[in-house]
């Protein structure tokens, strides 16, 4: 038995009535490149990904999701594991380029027919498929194009999902547009540690526009192709800001990284426009009034009926007293080039006094609790659900080939229970998605951290669930939070 450490544990003791609302909605999430594997069959050309994993020195140990978790393969067996879990929903995202090779033209039949029969497994064993249409893998023809920087990315996005929504809206009554968009803008085109590798600010900007319009001409795509009662959402991962004193130049390092981390998705997606203390902070780099056009505010402020929220530690920013910056790209990595164009010069720190995960990223549940507060205030109408919340940890099955992983139980244990405060002090949150179900390719790390519930072990694609699966399946079971933050650990 492994005991949990203490400084992981919930900073208050939890009541044995600590239930969830009623219908709230209990998943785990996964991303076609991670998971998928099949990276040739069926037509499937490469994606970004493809291209930026097999370029010698961009992804640790040379590493490729070449074969990944083999979920195409194994997708029977997978969901199989997901009923005994007791999940209630499994969310997964589409591979742009199994579907539309190109990002142009017609579909490939064959590759539609996986997300087909996913699906179809899904809804036999009871369990609600949430669709993803976008979780970074663009065609590698669309980036040799210009890829997001370009707008007529964008367009091709919405005939991209009007195919995904005519082939699976009459079984899929939820969706969402973008994962991420932050991490495919900044990452991918600011500091270069994800695909496609492009270390170019204002490429960064413009991609973040792009991206926020293919939402847009995706949810007309998705509003058009779905039955009413369909659910359309866009996942963000929003920034928990803070400054690390009341100083004004704390105060003011917190605001540009908000803009650039979180308004500048949230202030043309839910308010119509762009905050002007972002266009002002950038606009050395992009001269806005070119890149939006007339309507592309309207197309973007389309009204959704979720939103998602990713979160997995704060980010505490301060201003440093010579005007030099540590331009760390967000915990995703190492790069000499900042992802925050415009807001370079400031430094990031960890939680003080708080624990840290094998990706070296701080615990701190109250962040996700405060994150769901705040857009509750700031949106009081707009439903929200938490769709990735997790951690990697160290892993590695005993000698009966059981994986304890207590430090990953506190971490769920605390943060659920940010979630479960949060509604109960009025914020609409309708659902739980742990990231990860499984252990898979996690992008510029390889397969050197493990995210998953459930052990992948590479060699034989054996899937052992972990003690936190089990911890996780007993929650789902009650509808609340067990009184101990590792029972069985």
């Amino acid at each position: 038995m492994t005991a949990v450490r203490p400084d992981l544990a919930p900073q208050q003791a939890v009541p044995a009535t600590a239930s969830f609302p009623a219908g709230f909605l209990w998943g785990a999430a996964t991303a076609a490149y991670q998971v998928e594997g099949a990276a040739t069959e069926n037509g499937r050309t490469p994606s970004i990904w493809d291209t930026f994993s097999h370029t010698p020195g961009k992804v640790l140990g040379g590493d490729t999701g070449d074969v990944a978790a083999d979920h195409v393969h194994r997708y029977r067996d997978d969901v199989a594991l997901m009923k005994r879990l007791g999940l209630k929903a499994y969310r997964f995202s589409v591979s742009w380029s199994r579907v539309q090779p190109t990002g142009r033209g017609p579909a490939v039949e064959r590759g539609l027919d996986f997300y087909r029969n996913l699906v179809d497994e899904l809804l036999a064993a009871g369990i609600t498929p949430v669709a993803t249409l976008y979780h970074w893998d663009l065609p590698q023809d669309l980036e040799d194009a210009g890829g997001w920087p370009e707008r007529a990315t964008a367009e091709r996005f919405g005939d991209y999902a009007a195919i995904v929504a005519r082939a699976l809206g009459d079984r899929v009554g939820m969706w969402t547009t973008l994962n991420e968009p932050w991490c495919s803008a900044f990452l991918g085109y600011g500091s270069g540690v994800h695909a496609p590798g492009r270390t170019e600010p204002a490429a960064a900007l413009r991609a973040a526009h792009h991206l926020n319009l293919a939402h847009g001409r995706a949810t007309e795509a998705l509003r058009a192709n779905l039955p009413a009662a369909a659910q359309t959402s866009v996942t963000l991962n929003l920034h928990q800001v803070r400054p690390l004193t009341d100083s004004a130049g704390d105060a003011d390092a917190a605001r540009r990284i908000d803009a650039v981390g979180n308004r500048i998705f949230t202030g043309p997606m839910l308010d119509g426009v762009y905050p002007a203390d972002l266009l002002a902070d950038t606009e050395r780099l992009v001269n806005w009034s070119e890149l939006v056009r007339d309507d592309d505010l309207a197309s973007i402020s389309a009204p959704m009926d979720v939103l998602g929220i990713n979160y997995y530690t704060p980010t505490i920013v301060s201003t440093p007293a010579d005007g030099a910056g540590d331009t760390r790209n967000d915990g995703h990595g190492s790069s000499d080039h900042s992802p925050w164009p415009g807001s370079e010069h400031v430094a990031f720190h960890l939680a003080e006094g708080r624990p840290v995960t094998a990706m070296n990223w701080s615990v701190k549940p109250e962040g996700l609790y405060d994150l769901l507060m705040d857009v509750s205030r700031a949106h009081p109408h707009l439903p929200l659900m938490v769709t990735e919340n997790g951690a990697a940890f160290e892993d590695a099955p005993d000698a009966e080939g059981r994986v304890h992983d207590p430090d990953r139980i506190a971490y769920l244990h605390g943060h659920l229970d940010a979630v479960r405060r949060a509604a109960a002090d009025g914020a609409d949150v309708r659902g739980y998605f742990l990231w990860s179900l499984m252990d898979n390719f996690e992008w510029g790390y390889g397969y050197s951290k493990r995210f998953g519930a459930v052990y992948v072990d590479y060699e034989t694609q054996r899937r052992t669930p972990k003690s936190s699966a089990h911890w996780y399946s007993e929650v789902i079971a009650r509808h609340a939070l067990p009184p101990e933050a590792a029972p069985g650990a």
